[in-house]
C-alpha cells in the first residue's frame, strides 16, 4: 500500500477511487465502467502533475524523506555488479549507517560509499536512520584511501538527516571524524562523483560529498542544518520549520543556481518513490557519463579541479 504525504491527500482520494473501480470491474465484468474509470485516472494524473509542478521547499523536504524512496542498497543492487562490501573502521567498530564496497559500474571498477537509512523498522534501527557515528566516517576515509591507492573512482550516495549527535559519538570525536573525511575527499587523486538521493544534511553529508561532481535528485534537499534544527536555532521554535525550509535555499533548483551542485536528476511525476527502477537507471547513466569526463586527467589535475570547484563557491567577483 502506497504511503501518501499530507499535501497528497486529494491525490490519495482520487487514486483510492480508481482502485475501487478497478476492483469492481474485476468482480463484475458485466458492469461497464471504462468511461468513468478513464475519467478518474485522467483526473488523478492531472492532480499529481499539478501538485508536483509547484512543490514548496517544505513539501520537497517531505518528498526527500519519503520512506519509499530508493535507498543506497537499491542503487547498489541495481547498478553495481560483483559488489563486495567492506566493513569496519579498524579503530573502534562497524557503523551500518554508512555502507561501502568495491564493484563494477558499466564494466569499470569503482568504490561505492553511501548512507543507508533502512526500509523498515528493523532496518532503520540497524542503520541508525542513516545518521553515522565517527566510526562510519573513519570507515569512509579508509575506503577512499584504498580507492586512491588502487586508482578506483569513488561514487558517494548521500541520504542522511545529519551525523549522529549522541553523547558517545561526540566522545569518540564526531567533528574530527567529519573534518578528516572531508579533507580526505579533497586530497584524493581519483575522481569522486556524489549524488544526493534524499536528504543531504549538514556536515554528515559534506563528509562524503566533497566531490568533483555533485548531483541532486529533483526533489532531494541539501542543507546546512535540517529545517527543524534551523528553526530551533533562529526562532527557538521547531514548528517554524516551514519558514526555515523556505528561506534556506535547500532545494536542487536553488543550489544549481548558486553553483553548489553540478546538475539535477529528474524524478518521475510524483517523486522517486513512484518509479524507483527508472530513477536508479537514470542516476547510473549520469554517474557513468560524469566519471568518463575524468579519464584523460592526471591525479593532480583531478585534485586541482576539485579544489578549485570548492574555492570558487566562496569567491566574490
Amino acid at each position: 500500500m502506497r504511503t501518501y504525504l499530507d499535501f497528497e491527500k486529494p491525490i490519495a482520494e482520487l487514486e483510492s477511487k480508481v482502485a475501487e473501480l478497478k476492483a469492481l470491474a474485476a468482480e463484475q465484468p458485466s458492469v461497464s465502467i471504462e468511461e468513468e474509470l478513464a475519467r478518474l485516472e485522467n483526473k488523478a494524473r492531472e492532480a499529481l502533475e499539478e501538485t508536483y509542478s509547484e512543490l514548496t521547499p517544505w513539501q520537497k523536504t517531505q518528498v526527500a524523506r519519503h520512506p519509499e524512496r530508493p535507498h543506497f542498497r537499491h542503487y547498489v543492487d541495481s547498478l553495481i555488479k560483483e559488489f563486495t562490501p567492506l566493513s569496519g573502521d579498524r579503530y573502534f567498530a562497524e557503523d551500518q549507517a554508512i555502507l561501502g564496497g568495491i564493484g563494477r559500474l558499466a564494466g569499470r571498477s569503482v568504490m561505492v560509499i553511501g548512507h543507508e537509512k533502512g526500509s523498515d523498522t528493523e532496518g532503520r534501527i540497524k542503520h541508525n536512520f542513516g545518521m553515522a557515528r565517527p566510526e562510519g566516517y573513519r570507515k569512509a576515509v579508509r575506503l577512499m584511501e584504498m580507492a586512491d591507492r588502487f586508482q578506483l573512482p569513488v561514487i558517494s550516495l548521500v541520504d542522511t538527516a545529519g551525523a549522529y549527535p549522541g553523547i558517545g559519538a561526540e566522545e569518540r570525536g564526531q567533528a574530527e571524524a567529519i573534518a578528516r573525511s572531508t579533507d580526505c575527499c579533497l586530497g584524493l587523486g581519483v575522481p569522486i562523483v556524489s549524488v544526493i538521493i534524499g536528504e543531504g544534511g549538514s556536515g554528515g553529508a559534506v563528509a562524503i560529498a566533497t566531490a568533483n561532481r555533485i548531483y541532486m535528485l529533483e526533489h532531494a534537499i541539501y542543507t546546512v542544518a535540517s529545517p527543524e534544527a534551523a528553526a530551533s536555532i533562529l526562532w527557538r521554535d521547531a514548528a517554524r520549520a516551514v519558514d526555515a525550509a523556505t528561506n534556506m535555499k535547500i532545494t536542487a533548483q536553488d543550489l544549481l543556481k548558486l553553483g553548489i551542485i553540478d546538475g539535477i536528476i529528474a524524478e518521475p511525476v510524483g517523486g522517486a518513490h513512484r518509479d524507483g527502477v527508472e530513477v536508479v537507471r537514470t542516476t547510473g547513466d549520469i554517474i557513468v557519463k560524469a566519471l568518463a569526463a575524468f579519464d584523460a586527467l592526471t591525479p593532480e589535475q583531478v585534485r586541482k579541479e576539485r579544489r578549485e570547484k570548492f574555492l570558487a563557491m566562496g569567491r566574490v567577483s
